[in-house]
């Protein structure tokens, strides 16, 4: 991610005060809401293939709980970041049948 600039802001008005958007909470979807995409990668990681699962909406505490759900079951190493969550290897059949298990019903494979 980017890092965002810092805005300098003046004005004559004694009451102004400047929000730049940081406070607002980002609220985590439900699981029935939530449409997750689940792909095999390899490109960009020596041939080595990995799982890749997007379009999680919500908190980092969130996506990294289903993170660490999703790497305990599948018995494999992996990583949460930038609203994607990555697990080692091909698990993508594994990944789709326990996010159906745990209520993300708008979940697909996409991809070949």
């Amino acid at each position: 991610m980017a890092k965002k600039e810092k805005l300098n802001f003046y004005s004559t008005d004694p009451n102004f005060v400047f929000n730049d958007g940081e406070d607002e909470q980002i609220e985590t979807l439900p699981p029935q809401q939530q449409k997750l995409r689940v792909q095999i990668d390899r490109k960009q990681r020596k041939g080595k293939e990995v799982t890749i699962i997007s379009g999680f909406n919500g908190t980092e505490d969130d996506l990294e709980t289903l993170e660490k759900t999703l790497k305990t079951k599948c018995g494999v190493g992996g990583s949460a970041k930038d609203g994607e969550i990555i697990i080692q290897g091909d698990q993508v059949t594994k990944v789709l049948a326990i996010l159906l298990d745990l209520g993300y019903k708008n979940t697909k494979k996409s991809g070949g």
